[in-house]
């Protein structure tokens, strides 16, 4: 038997919080693949910034999975994906979504931190006033390898950081620079993929008050 598929995607919704929300998930682009998981690790990002203020700052956004959901949380989200195929998926949720307060820009996390640490300038930031935000809260998903150290510097200047890590051991390595300046307030772990060594952590991270500049 044979089946045959005439597009490279596929249109996901997910129940999150009493919101139906929906995601287009496309071929060889990241996803969350353990949909029922997903969905309790949108339901404790929401839970654990409930209380937040001002902006938030994304980076590593992929498809919008955290973005659109966060939002409800926060007055505006600035998030930065370099995959064009992801970018792609997460203006597309935005608008089945109808959600008003989403910005995302192509930028690698690394160019990014460069441009918030204003040493040099990128085409791709025209038009967007940087100091406009006011984000007290920055969420990251990296990859496996973990945030580089220009990116931990970078977040460290922030008061909460929200860390979705899919890789235990480079968390555990990042944790070691951040915890110098923040405290660990929430920690949850999502079996993504039971019978498997791999775990989906997530954590909370709030600035020590002698730390605060």
């Amino acid at each position: 038997m044979k089946i045959m598929l005439d597009q490279d995607y596929v249109d996901e919704v997910l129940p999150v919080a009493g919101r139906d929300m929906i995601y287009r998930q496309v071929e060889n682009s990241f996803t969350q693949p353990n949909a029922a998981m997903n969905v309790q690790m949108l339901e404790w990002a929401l839970d654990v910034t409930k209380d937040s203020q001002g902006d938030l700052l994304e980076l590593y956004c992929g498809n919008g999975n955290f973005s659109l959901a966060l939002a409800r949380n926060f007055e505006r989200v600035l998030a930065t994906e370099i995959a064009k195929p992801s970018v792609a998926a997460a203006q597309y949720n935005i608008a089945a979504n109808q959600i008003e307060n989403v910005q995302i820009v192509r930028m690698a996390a690394e160019d990014f931190t460069q441009a918030m640490n204003g040493v040099r300038e990128f085409n791709r930031l025209q038009g967007i006033d940087l100091a406009s935000y006011h984000c007290e809260t920055i969420f990251v998903d990296p990859p496996r390898s973990g945030l580089d150290d220009d990116t931990l510097k970078m977040v460290q200047a922030y008061p909460r950081i929200l860390y979705i890590s899919c890789n235990p051991e480079t968390l555990c390595a990042n944790l070691q620079t951040l915890q110098t300046t923040h405290n660990i307030s929430r920690l949850a772990l999502f079996d993504q993929f039971p019978y498997t060594h791999h775990m989906e952590c997530g954590v909370l991270l709030t600035i020590k008050v002698n730390k605060l500049i």
